[in-house]
């Protein structure tokens, strides 16, 4: 029997700490653009995306991060993947919406949440992109984001907020937004992260909800037994930690890693 992976909770949802990431399925490779479109021709059936999910449902991995209206394979991957492993998955979307403060940009944006809804989403962090465009650094406050929370609210789903800049963390937190989990960029290398490694240390442990961490392996530049055992061992117990992996295999590994890193402990040998 597999060992269960350890539970947090984001509102009254609970999730594994370990959370599937779907850019080495969907096809963000942050590296080339061939090895972008090696991903894409790799999953293009759902039945190779529909193995991973397997992999990590077998180790009660419940939960999967994805931009799921771009990449329109991934619900009927976890469909397929509950299934076949009795077991349901948490559903993290990562819309893209309009924020343009006119009747039409305020429908497209409730036309899109509404369809993240009807996908069986559970939590709703649309992707940094979008609540970056209306911070306000001068004012601490991310205009009209009340607007587009309520809407996730009234859709059904648990409000959280995608975030590269480090800023839509502090600012959900010091105005009290209904965002209840964030996404930050966080790693040993630095890789993609507006602030040093110590300072987003240092936010993720003063931030008042869990922070899903992702990028821990700064997209391949760094080896699963450093970038996870970094990660692991300076969040705290209630934070996530994304993975994203091109094969069943390599969830196994990243799986091992993190077992290992959680319990103090050399990883298997996969050799």
């Amino acid at each position: 029997m597999q060992p269960i992976f350890p539970r947090t909770t984001i509102e009254e949802t609970e999730v594994s700490r370990l959370i599937i990431g779907c850019n080495w399925i969907s096809g963000f490779s942050h590296r080339t653009f061939s090895q972008d479109q090696m991903i894409k021709e790799r999953h293009y059936e759902t039945d190779l995306t529909v193995k991973i999910l397997e992999t990590f449902l077998s180790y009660d991995i419940n939960c999967i991060l994805g931009l799921f209206d771009y990449d329109g394979h991934l619900t009927d991957a976890v469909r397929q993947a509950e299934r076949s492993a009795g077991k349901n998955m948490v559903i993290i979307d990562e819309p893209v919406f309009p924020v343009d403060d006119t009747p039409e940009g305020r429908r497209e944006a409730l036309r899109i949440i509404r369809g993240s809804a009807a996908r069986g989403t559970k939590i709703c962090m649309p992707l940094h992109s979008v609540f970056e465009q209306l911070l306000n650094k001068n004012t601490h406050r991310i205009d009209r984001i009340e607007d587009y929370l309520y809407m996730i609210r009234e859709a059904g789903m648990i409000p959280g907020a995608s975030a590269h800049m480090p800023e839509i963390v502090e600012y959900c937190d010091e105005n009290d937004y209904d965002v209840q989990t964030y996404i930050q960029i966080y790693n040993c290398q630095g890789f993609l992260m507006q602030r040093d490694v110590e300072a987003t240390a240092r936010l993720i442990h003063n931030a008042k909800k869990p922070v899903l961490t992702i990028k821990s392996m700064a997209a391949g530049r760094i080896s699963p037994f450093v970038g996870l055992n970094f990660v692991w061992n300076t969040i705290r117990d209630q934070d996530m930690v994304a993975v994203g992996c091109f094969t069943e295999q390599e969830a196994v590994e990243d799986i091992e890693y993190s077992l290992a890193a959680l319990q103090r402990r050399m990883p298997g040998n996969f050799h």
